[in-house]
């Protein structure tokens, strides 16, 4: 393939769906496997929907991700302006194109009049069968000279497409589920143009794509019932040979597969479902987003990429470039894929394995800055992710397995002591710090024999005299190896936390 071009086109109106997300990454892999261009393009036309900070939140998201576009409103590119806004006088020039056409018309009904039609009239629709009829005012059902003296008086106006008035069927082909197959009766005049002089998501996405020579169109299913109108667009503007291929994306659905995944099902089953934290500047609420959950952004697309997708193989785990090598938009699904948080977690505990150290640091010193702890010694950081990054399935979850590595251990499981606890124990304690104050050689293996060797010697099974170390070095029964953990505390430290614990155990 060649001259590969497509597009995400958002509106800036709040939080990134995971939906959306996929969305980018099913263009980003196709994009990058070809050889091709991945463009951003802000669909801001309904100001009235405008959110502040949405759009930086968008670039923030893809960047956090690791799918920037090649183009977009930050990027530039060669087809500047990038966002729909900027690009109003272009639309204009289309819209009137089609009313000359004899393609669309121009209607003057105000909200107020369309609104008693409706109520007058149940399932009323602006189409073939009743834009001549009902006192609607458009220049179909008005004479030429009134017509013109509306437009003189600059009396407000939206266009919009004529669906022509003999029934036939309007084919939608479609990469992932072959030709789809619409009847224009079921097809109402959409608006084109609104009264404010912006164009409607119908216009400018079809001249968008044309003036941007965007190749190929990957979008959710949710817009295949736009796909007629948008055919016609084409049609009447450029030609359908100039038409880019299309695919709709299935859509991802509910844990129970009973419908699409919506923010309130996060909510309600306690999960996010955007890419990062979203802050809402009306409300100030903020929606939770899988990044800051403690995801990395290598998980979070591998998950992505496998619902309603496939290589046709059992492999689950994918790096970026494995999905540009292996992506095929022909084996995407046709149907939706629930989406499981169970799973999103395992793909995460996965990915935190396999990462290495390095791969790491950064993210889990956040996470330790986040709860108050400063690392100082790089090196021994290295030290304890690689020793519990096997336990985490979440980044947050390194403070929980490694913060007493850096902080001595603010309480004690002493419910787990105890009932274990005697004065054979705890004279075994008070000589082993003794011992360990003593020591010279602090290694994992040294401080094993010796307090094995103890043991022996007072006839006491190290098992339990295991497990009270380890609350004693830790707080709690969790951790790695409990000699590994005393070496990598060091001696003073160790010494320490025993002689503090024997003051609490009593």
């Amino acid at each position: 393939m060649s001259n590969i071009r497509v597009r995400f086109a958002p509106s800036p109106t709040g939080g990134l769906h995971l939906g959306g997300v996929r969305t980018v990454l099913f263009n980003y892999l196709f994009a990058k496997k070809y050889g091709g261009r991945f463009i951003l393009r802000i669909e801001d036309t309904d100001q009235s929907r405008l959110v502040h900070g949405a759009e930086a939140y968008i670039f923030d998201c893809l960047k956090w991700c690791g799918l920037e576009p090649d183009e977009s409103p930050m990027h530039g590119g060669p087809f500047v302006p990038y966002r729909q806004s900027e690009r109003k006088e272009l639309y204009l020039q289309y819209a009137e194109k089609l009313v000359k056409e004899g393609n669309a018309y121009y209607a003057f009904d105000t909200p107020e009049e369309l609104e008693q039609i409706r109520a007058a009239i149940p399932n009323f629709q602006y189409n073939k069968h009743y834009r001549k009829a009902h006192g609607l005012r458009n220049s179909l059902s008005l004479e030429e000279a009134s017509v013109n003296k509306l437009l003189a008086e600059n009396a407000p106006y939206v266009i919009r497409i004529k669906i022509p008035a003999e029934d036939f069927v309007i084919t939608c082909p479609d990469m992932i589920r072959g030709d789809v197959a619409f009847d224009s009766a079921q097809i109402d005049d959409k608006v084109l143009l609104k009264a404010d002089g912006m164009p409607t998501y119908h216009l400018a996405v079809v001249v968008d794509d044309y003036l941007m020579k965007i190749s190929h169109v990957f979008r959710g299913e949710e817009w295949l019932p736009s796909a007629p109108v948008h055919i016609l667009l084409w049609q009447y503007l450029f030609g359908l040979d100039k038409m880019p291929l299309w695919a709709h994306l299935p859509l991802i659905l509910k844990p129970d597969g009973n419908g699409k995944l919506s923010k309130r099902d996060g909510d309600r089953l306690g999960f996010p479902v955007y890419a990062m934290d979203w802050k809402d500047p009306k409300t100030n609420e903020i929606t939770r987003g899988f990044k800051e959950l403690g995801f990395l952004p290598e998980a979070f697309i591998n998950l992505l990429a496998v619902l309603g997708w496939n290589d046709g193989t059992a492999q689950e785990i994918f790096s970026k470039a494995e999905l540009i090598e292996k992506f095929s938009i022909e084996k995407v699904h046709k149907g939706g894929a629930k989406f499981d948080f169970e799973k999103a977690k395992w793909f995460n505990h996965e990915w935190i394995k396999r990462s290495g150290v390095e791969r790491l640091r950064s993210d889990v010193e956040d996470v330790f800055r986040q709860k108050g702890i400063r690392i100082t010694e790089s090196g021994k950081l290295d030290t304890v992710i690689a020793l519990v990054k096997d336990r985490c399935i979440l980044l947050q979850d390194f403070y929980v397995q490694g913060q007493f590595f850096f902080v001595p251990p603010s309480s004690f499981d002493e419910a787990s002591v105890k009932p274990k606890w005697d004065e054979s124990k705890k004279g075994f304690f008070e000589v082993l710090a003794g011992i360990y104050a003593e020591g010279k050689n602090w290694s994992v293996e040294e401080i094993e024999r010796l307090f094995k060797d103890l043991a022996t010697e007072k006839n006491i099974k190290t098992g339990e005299l295991q497990m009270i170390f380890r609350v004693m070095l830790v707080g709690a029964k969790i951790g790695p190896g409990v000699f590994i953990i005393a070496e990598t505390i060091g001696k003073e430290e160790t010494v320490k936390r025993i002689r503090t614990a024997l003051l609490v155990f009593g």
